[in-house]
């Protein structure tokens, strides 16, 4: 088998369209051009993007965490559409997990809509724990939003959990025919 290279890289600027388009295709519009923008020149934002050099759709995933104190608030996890249940959700969490631990940040937290049982069981996967909900959260149908909790992200037993996830994620892209490159 063949496996497809997946390269994870840090967004800027030139980015921006790519960012866009992927935002229509997972959200339908959620974030503006604007609103990326501050999130590529801020400090404290740390935003990811997933590509693949053989496939047409130039960003498949990217994910995006503030830096809050010791906390990583993760404010985006996208897929496109098309590349749903190969693994790469799991790939952009794990860096997402990684960078917020390789900047010394201790924990992250979330919000995520109570009816997105597929994110949720993501989150629960990579030892999320729901810590409360926020009602009504969400302006578009006035859905709530479970608020998930991951601790300890500077405890010597999160290295070796990062090390078996990486593990996991490589084997779960393999599946989907994906290498993700280093």
């Amino acid at each position: 088998m063949i496996l497809l290279d997946l390269q994870l890289q840090s967004l800027t600027s030139e980015h921006l369209s790519a960012l866009l388009e992927l935002d229509q295709a997972c959200f339908g519009g959620l974030w503006s051009g604007d609103a990326y923008q501050r999130e590529l020149d801020s400090p404290n934002s740390h935003l990811l993007g997933l590509f693949s050099p053989v496939e047409n759709t130039t960003l498949l995933g990217m994910g995006c965490f503030w830096s809050i104190l010791e906390e990583a608030h993760i404010t985006i996890l996208a897929v496109h559409p098309q590349y749903h249940r190969q693994g790469l959700g799991q790939a952009l969490l794990y860096s997402l997990l990684k960078a917020a631990g390789d900047r010394g940040l201790e924990r992250a937290t979330l919000e995520v809509r109570a009816s997105n049982q597929a994110a949720i069981a993501l989150y629960e996967k990579f030892g999320f724990k729901t810590a409360g909900r926020r009602r009504r959260y969400y302006q578009d149908n006035g859905e709530d939003a479970l608020i998930l909790w991951l601790s300890d992200l500077q405890h010597p037993h999160f290295l070796a959990t990062l090390d078996n996830w990486r593990t996991l994620v490589s084997d779960r892209l393999s599946q989907s025919s994906w290498k993700l490159l280093d």
